[in-house]
């Protein structure tokens, strides 16, 4: 595995490659965040991103949509997968807003977490998009770059991914390595197709070298 000096590296030549990475989702709140995280789940920012403004103008607020009939949420949604079940969890996260939390979204991890369809990777994307709060929320492209570059163990859960990163960069910088780090396996270290020819990194990446072997 790379040490933290070798992984601080890595992470650097990706912030030199992406030094605009931020988050996709567009929003205007800390609310409209994170109804749009919670429909993100299993399905891609840019799905989320045609959908959300027509959710938003109708329902602009906890209070409106906590009160709206869940058919015509799905109506809003439909486009995005799963898009039954997220209706259900934005309505219930909306009413849990209102009643537990005055209709604020909380700034804790503990607090996110009780939400309807609110779970770690969700809460920390929204303290650190939403506050700026250090966190590190690991989707399947930051799992998948810390294992190609060997930052953590082929075989760790996500949350012991996350526990290696939070180890190994410091924490100020957590927020903007883990948007650099999915920009870097969104747009370059793609699942199926990698760009190990032309990756400054792969002198670091056993998978990559072992890609370019077979083919040649």
């Amino acid at each position: 595995m790379l040490n933290k000096e070798k992984t601080m590296v890595a992470i650097e030549t990706m912030y030199d490659m992406f030094p605009e990475a931020h988050g996709e989702l567009v929003h205007q709140s800390p609310f409209e965040l994170l109804i749009a995280v919670i429909l993100s789940a299993q399905a891609t920012d840019v799905s989320v991103n045609k959908a959300a403004p027509a959710l938003f103008a109708a329902y602009p607020t906890p209070e409106r949509l906590a009160n709206a009939p869940v058919d015509d949420i799905m109506q809003k949604i439909k486009t995005i997968g799963l898009y039954r079940n997220k209706a259900k969890n934005i309505k219930a996260c909306a009413n849990q807003l209102l009643t537990n939390f005055g209709g604020q979204v909380p700034k804790t991890r503990e607090e996110l977490i009780s939400l309807s369809g609110v779970g770690k990777k969700t809460a920390n994307v929204v303290l650190g998009d939403a506050y700026g709060i250090p966190a590190i929320a690991v989707d399947t492209h930051v799992e998948r770059v810390s294992k190609r570059l060997r930052i953590c163990k082929l075989n760790a859960n996500v949350l012991e991914v996350e526990d290696t990163l939070m180890r190994k960069i410091p924490k100020e910088l957590w927020v903007k390595t883990h948007h650099t780090m999915i920009f870097f396996g969104r747009y370059h270290c793609l699942a199926r197709a990698p760009k190990c020819d032309i990756c400054p990194l792969l002198s670091m990446c056993q998978d990559g070298k072992d890609r370019m072997k077979l083919s040649n």
